[in-house]
């Protein structure tokens, strides 16, 4: 039997096992398809004919051809690679698991490392210019976009968390906010002196406006219409206070929680107190903004110690 056709062929028995038994989505299918196109041109090309003959270190050796530069440039990312190794995973346990195959090969192959990507955070100055920016006179609009950005800063919410808020979550008087976090969890976060003010003044001046357009919701934000702020409005407000202060590059609702983790430890918090700020399950979370302030460090260190370079 030719090479291709006995790998084609026991590829699509898993293929049909997906589409008939499993139900799978039509997209989901089809990027399977092109993962395992992948992977068996790969085995075709070390000259391997039966599924059942592929061994651990073949499989290895095409998860890191998948990385592998060509002329200098990664062949694919990194999280790319480890989908199709979920791909390859699930052909061979199929295998095994129909009697194809005495073993699974890629039950213990490891996906390759993503690149540690720094969360972005801007400097307090500009945070500061992005707050100002966020106020466009004393419409009620602005006045919800400028409490909407100071409770962002103030409290280290997700975006989610802030549109989320009912107007019973906020203790002024206290200084407090009642977030709920990823699975409904609830965490009582401080919440600033001007964040407290931004509140007040849209409570007192813009939100009954806002609410004699809808139907009388206990949300904190309410959009133009008088329903709850949506998240893509959330993020609208951000970005447009971002240009108009002049700030370059991608800024978003998470930039105003990654800069509120990292100037809380610049500042010299406890790592642990912010993770429960941030309402993060596991500490090794929250470590990777300590690395943020590790390499803001470095930079001032280049910039001004006579003897860095």
């Amino acid at each position: 039997m030719p090479v291709q056709d006995r790998l084609d062929r026991q590829a699509q028995t898993w293929f049909d096992h997906l589409d008939v038994e499993r139900g799978v989505s039509t997209n989901t299918l089809l990027s399977y398809r092109r993962d395992i196109r992948r992977y068996l041109a790969f085995l075709r090309e070390r000259g391997i004919s039966d599924l059942a003959n592929v061994a651990e270190p073949q499989v290895s050796d095409f998860v890191a051809s998948m990385t592998a530069p060509t002329d200098g440039q990664p062949r694919l990312a990194a999280s790319s690679a480890g989908r199709t190794l979920i791909a390859v995973r699930g052909l061979h346990r199929f295998l095994a698991e129909e009697g194809v195959a005495t073993a699974d090969p890629a039950a213990a192959v490891a996906p390759p490392k993503t690149a540690l990507r720094l969360p972005k955070a801007i400097s307090i100055e500009e945070v500061e210019r992005l707050l100002e920016a966020s106020s466009l006179g004393d419409t009620p609009e602005s006045l919800r976009d400028r409490a909407l950005l100071e409770v962002l800063y103030s409290v280290g919410a997700r975006v989610s968390e802030a549109v989320g808020l009912d107007i019973d979550d906020l203790d002024l008087e206290h200084g407090s906010v009642r977030l709920f976090g990823k699975g409904s969890k609830a965490r009582i976060v401080p919440i600033g002196r001007l964040a407290r003010e931004a509140v007040t003044a849209y409570l007192v001046r813009a939100r009954p406006i806002l609410a004699s357009r809808g139907r009388g919701l206990p949300a904190l934000f309410l959009g133009t219409r008088g329903g709850r702020l949506t998240r893509q409005a959330a993020w609208v407000a951000i970005e447009s206070a971002a240009v108009r202060a002049g700030i370059s590059g991608h800024v978003s609702p998470h930039t105003l929680r990654h800069s509120f983790a990292t100037h809380l430890l610049d500042g010299g918090a406890d790592i642990r107190v912010v993770q429960e700020l941030l309402g993060h399950a596991s500490v090794t979370t929250t470590q990777i903004y300590t690395m943020v302030t590790v390499a803001r460090l470095r930079e001032v260190y280049a910039e001004a110690h006579p003897r860095a370079r």
